[in-house]
């Protein structure tokens, strides 16, 4: 009987760290934006924070033939570059139970960068907020997972 007590609580005890674990990993993968009109993978870096970069685009390639462009951005340096494989998302760090903090992320139809934090309410949902400043002024979307 002392034996099976000893068990129950050693199961009871890891079950947060085992929550906790799946957490942090399970924002890694592909996701579709809100409109389901591009796919960003997200990926750990070799530092551990989180980043981003568009890896489909539903029109990806212009009128003219060629792949869609960052025309928007305020670096006219940079509005050449295709948007495919462009990172969009930096430096999220994780928190706690899912929840990521303190990353960037640059809206390439209005070619502004925001600062934003990540929620995953379940394994196939995140809900990002970009925002100036605090977060009380910002817009959240949901992104679910792309199988």
């Amino acid at each position: 009987m002392k034996h099976h007590i000893s068990i129950i609580l050693l199961i009871v005890l890891c079950l947060p760290l085992m929550a906790q674990k799946v957490g942090r990993e399970d924002i890694t993968g592909k996701w579709y934006s809100e409109n389901k009109d591009s796919i960003v993978q997200i990926f750990k870096t070799e530092a551990g924070s989180y980043n981003g970069k568009l890896v489909w685009i539903k029109d990806s390639i212009g009128k003219d033939g060629k792949p869609i462009v960052d025309k928007n951005n305020p670096d006219k340096k940079l509005r050449n570059r295709p948007l495919m494989n462009m990172v969009i998302i930096t430096g999220l760090q994780y928190k706690k139970r899912a929840n990521y903090e303190g990353g960037k992320i640059y809206d390439p139809e209005s070619g502004k960068s925001y600062n934003c934090r990540v929620e995953m309410p379940n394994v196939n949902t995140l809900k990002l907020r970009g925002y100036v400043g605090v977060s009380l002024i910002g817009r959240t979307t949901t992104w679910t997972r792309a199988k």
